[in-house]
């Protein structure tokens, strides 16, 4: 098979109408995506809705059922053998041979993918020392922290400087500092050109990483664009509500509940910045408001509005909140793609 021709500027993962049944299940139930070249795309949704046999079948673990998926210009099933040369994959659990030594790892994968002895000797060496794990270099997998494991995950995926990685759940587990640390290095990789394809239920890590987001339910898209505009599609507002006396706050959050307003949440009192939220959902609701605190003589320091929390935007569409990171089907891990 012969690459297809890119769009320079265009699309990195195209897929049409894709479908995948475990069973009486359906995992994916026509699964319409596009992912831009050099952005990182986050696949939000709860637990089972299909994120991470998303991810198999992009990177030609799994064949779907029906549809179509093209990714960096090759059909994931017609072209699988191609495609594995140009993309990278991080699963939700450390993937490489604990009983090896990281730089060890690193070198095999690189021989895997047809580098030269010496060219994967000194890929091993600079990845080791992009991910701060030269120190660590002849020490076992096993002997890493959770911490380490992740990078050297990371390393492993960009051996072969992939155009498209996968990072499905890539922070699961990890303390907040490694957290961050790994949200460091896939803005370096963006920044490089790289295209981040990402699944998380973290919505600091979505809010923190991805250009646009794309919102997955009972293996349905249920809604996708910016972050700032699905916030907006979701509509809303939080007035955030400071009185000059901060012994005002109760009575004022009391006299707001009397409205019988009813926005994402309820009415909430932020006694550390000496503030009441309260959600609304129209221009009317905010005159109310106001009105109320008019008659009751509240005198005010300051009124702003905020878009509901990316949080929020995920119940709206959901009907739940974000829940620990797993995904109900297939029940075996993901793996490195051989070649």
């Amino acid at each position: 098979m012969t690459r297809i021709d890119k769009n320079p500027g265009g699309s990195a993962v195209t897929v049409r109408g894709l479908v995948k049944h475990y069973g009486e299940t359906k995992a994916l139930d026509g699964v319409d995506l596009e992912v831009r070249e050099g952005t990182v795309m986050g696949v939000l949704g709860p637990n089972g809705a299909g994120k991470t046999t998303l991810v198999r079948i992009l990177s030609t673990l799994l064949a779907p059922d029906a549809g179509q998926a093209v990714v960096a210009g090759y059909d994931v099933v017609r072209q699988p053998r191609q495609l594995r040369r140009v993309m990278g994959l991080t699963g939700q659990y450390a993937s490489v041979d604990e009983k090896l030594p990281g730089w060890e790892n690193l070198y095999l994968i690189g021989r895997l993918l047809d580098l030269s002895r010496k060219e994967a000797r000194a890929r091993a060496d600079e990845l080791l020392e992009r991910f701060s794990l030269t120190e660590a270099a002849k020490r076992p997998a096993r002997t890493y922290s959770g911490g380490m494991r992740r990078r050297l995950d990371l390393a492993a995926s960009m051996i072969g400087w992939p155009v498209v990685l996968y990072l499905d759940e890539p922070t699961t587990g990890l303390d907040p500092r490694t957290r961050n640390e790994v949200w460091e290095e896939v803005k370096r990789m963006v920044g490089d050109g790289v295209t981040v394809l990402l699944t998380t239920q973290y919505m600091e890590e979505a809010e923190q990483l991805a250009s646009e987001l794309t919102v997955v339910d009972r293996g349905k898209v249920i809604a996708n664009g910016g972050i700032e505009e699905l916030k907006a599609k979701v509509g809303g507002r939080t007035l955030r509500i400071r009185p000059a006396d901060p012994a005002q706050l109760r009575p004022l959050a009391a006299a707001l509940d009397d409205l019988g307003i009813t926005g994402l949440a309820t009415t909430t009192v932020d006694t550390d910045r000496g503030a009441v939220l309260v959600p609304i959902l129209s221009d009317e609701q905010l005159t109310a408001v106001l009105g109320a605190v008019t008659e009751r003589g509240i005198t005010l320091a300051a009124v702003t509005t905020e878009l509901p929390s990316l949080d929020e935007v995920f119940l709206s569409l959901t009907g739940h909140r974000a829940s620990a990171p797993q995904d109900a089907v297939p029940a075996d891990d993901l793996q490195e793609v051989a070649v």
